[in-house]
């Protein structure tokens, strides 16, 4: 999906500048603490900031030096072509450059920035400042056959061949229409299968075509695949002027339907039964069986033409096989809109302990092109600016089943929700419930059939073990194991056993949720079973808010633990017997060998 741009205002003296900015291109100004007096939303470092938004996918227009933007990116250039636009504009709005993403929108954008502010901008692609195009990014509702061949291409006409534009739709593509005209390369605009494509000859498709597709229950992918080859073939179409996978919402948890979604690089779309039932006067092969069995006269040519709009007719009217359907329809123009709605997707993330530093690029992003945040209310807070502009339903300490039945069921509206958890959101979180709900019939309180067909994805964070382990030093460096000693959902007992079980093994054991207000004795009885099997100077490290202004970090004698010591937002790692802490400079660092030093010593020895 295209994410909205944030404008960046670092300064009073480009602050005008940036509202007059986000107000034309319809975004939020993200403003530099203390140096700005209006903002959407703030932030402390300008670098990080920006760093953060550029890894979330996120377009950034930063009124500002060219120099700070290029120096908070430059650690995560690798791919142009997915990395985001990032353009830079002056304090006074005079100059607009577009940094990265040229061909990915920055040129786009960069003109629209100039055309509101009457600016110069310093386009230097080279196709976009001799030709005023770039082949590679051809405008919406259209597309490239043969994006391999683009550069060369491109490289023909900067040489001064020119270029001859033909085909059925060459009238259509006027973006093409001011290239010099030469022979040195070959431009078809059209719908067709077109053979003999190279460096010499490249394709642009009008997308003018909508698929339909329906399947049985866990059709075969290949199946599925080699019928919309062959339905291709027989409209004579190539698959670049395609423009969208639809189908009935009973099919959109189907694999080959979204496997035939991801083959093609087209949005999959998914429509109600009573909107593709509407189509039944517009049908070749309406079915009474059909009806009977989804609530529609018909399933491809129905949802094909629910996309293709009101003018549209069937190119082609549905073909089958034995366990699947296609059909295609056409329009007279390309299209550009969706219409029905995407398949939900519940992005179930953890983003650490709440620092920047500490949250993956992957859940930035998955952040950052969510509709909706769903989480307790501190998680979401911690996201800082990353949240600001999205709907967000906050819910209480408690409120942990009711929080993940809603986020699946508003995926399961269409909608691309964030759970958010702190830490690892698979780790004593949220991860769990979210797929016990999903696993449960509707006879057992499970959630409804929307929910179940939506797409989960599940993204790594830093867990509160691994932030400890790493300000301890290495204190897993063997084997280690997580205990939580909330006994809420787990019965006191089993805790117990896995206390007796832990220390016999001579595990590290990082505790979670170690005490509350009313739960104080667990802690104390973890300890007093340790030192039945470990001794009493056995390091424990103490972990408070770890990756926070307040974080405090401090280690005990595990015979001197203390539990007026410990909250819930402390870590607690005990060592095993073979845990040390080494006396360094900048104090103690914790460790646990793995039996390097038998290595070590027989060294020394020989």
């Amino acid at each position: 999906m295209a994410l909205k741009p944030v404008v960046l205002a670092l300064s009073r003296s480009g602050e005008p500048v940036a509202h007059r900015l986000a107000a034309v291109l319809g975004c939020l100004v993200h403003g530099r603490e203390g140096r700005v007096d209006q903002a959407d939303a703030f932030f402390a470092n300008a670098l990080d900031h920006v760093r953060d938004l550029f890894a979330a996918g996120v377009p950034v227009v930063g009124v500002c030096a060219s120099g700070i933007l290029i120096r908070a990116v430059a650690p995560l250039l690798a791919d142009k072509t997915a990395e985001p636009p990032v353009v830079s504009v002056s304090d006074d709005g005079a100059v607009v450059v577009p940094l990265l993403g040229g061909h990915r929108g920055a040129n786009r954008l960069a003109a629209q920035i100039s055309d509101a502010l009457g600016a110069v901008a310093a386009v230097t692609t080279a196709g976009d400042v001799a030709l005023g195009v770039a082949l590679d990014a051809p405008p919406d509702g259209w597309r490239l056959v043969n994006p391999g061949d683009a550069k060369e291409a491109m490289a023909i006409l900067l040489s001064g061949a020119g270029a001859t534009v033909c085909g059925p739709d060459a009238v259509a593509a006027d973006w093409l229409q001011g290239l010099p005209r030469g022979d040195g390369l070959r431009i078809t605009c059209s719908a067709a299968l077109v053979p003999d494509l190279g460096p010499d000859h490249i394709q642009f498709a009008p997308q003018r075509y909508a698929l339909g597709v329906g399947c049985v229950r866990d059709c075969a992918v290949d199946e599925l695949d080699a019928l919309v080859d062959d339905a291709l073939a027989e409209a004579g179409l190539c698959a670049a002027a395609l423009h969208s996978v639809n189908t009935l919402t009973l099919k959109a948890d189907e694999p080959a339907v979204i496997a035939l979604s991801a083959k093609l690089g087209l949005p999959m779309r998914v429509f109600e039964a009573p909107v593709l039932d509407a189509q039944t006067p517009r049908l070749a092969h309406p079915s009474d069986v059909v009806f009977a069995e989804v609530g529609t006269h018909g399933v491809s040519e129905a949802a094909a033409l629910a996309q293709a709009g009101e003018g549209a007719t069937l190119r082609l009217p549905k073909c089958k096989t034995a366990n699947a359907t296609c059909a295609i329809a056409g329009a007279d123009a390309p299209l550009t809109d969706l219409a029905g709605r995407a398949r939900g997707r519940l992005s179930v993330v953890g983003i650490g302990p709440g620092q920047a530093a500490w949250r993956t690029p992957e859940v930035s992003r998955l952040v950052a092109e969510a509709d909706e945040l769903v989480g307790y209310g501190l998680y979401i807070d911690l996201l800082g600016p990353l949240a600001m502009g999205k709907t967000r339903s906050d819910f209480p300490l408690g409120g942990e089943e009711d929080r993940c039945r809603y986020a699946l069921e508003q995926a399961g509206k269409g909608k691309n929700v964030a759970l958010v958890c702190s830490g690892d959101a698979g780790i004593y979180a949220m991860g769990a419930l979210v797929f016990e709900l999903l696993d449960r019939g509707p006879d057992q309180m499970g959630v409804s059939d929307a929910a179940r067909r939506v797409d989960v994805i599940c993204s790594p964070g830093v867990s509160a073990l691994q932030g400890a382990a790493a300000r301890a030093g290495a204190p897993l460096g063997h084997d280690f194991c997580a205990i939580s000693l909330s006994d809420l959902l787990t019965p006191r007992e089993d805790i117990l056993k896995r206390l007796r079980a832990a220390a016999e093994g001579d595990f590290v054991i990082a505790f979670y949720n170690p005490v509350s207000m009313r739960r104080r004795t667990l802690l104390a009885e973890a300890r007093d079973i340790l030192l039945k099997h470990r001794p009493g100077e056995t390091p424990v490290m103490l972990a408070s808010s770890l990756g926070r202004p307040e974080e405090h970090v401090r280690y005990r004698r595990l015979d001197a633990l203390q539990v007026d010591e410990v909250d819930m937002l402390t870590v607690v790692l005990v060592g095993s017997s073979h845990s040390q802490l080494a006396q360094l400079g900048e104090g103690p660092r914790m460790y646990t060998p793995r039996g390097y030093a038998r290595k070590i010593d027989g060294d020394l020895a020989g």
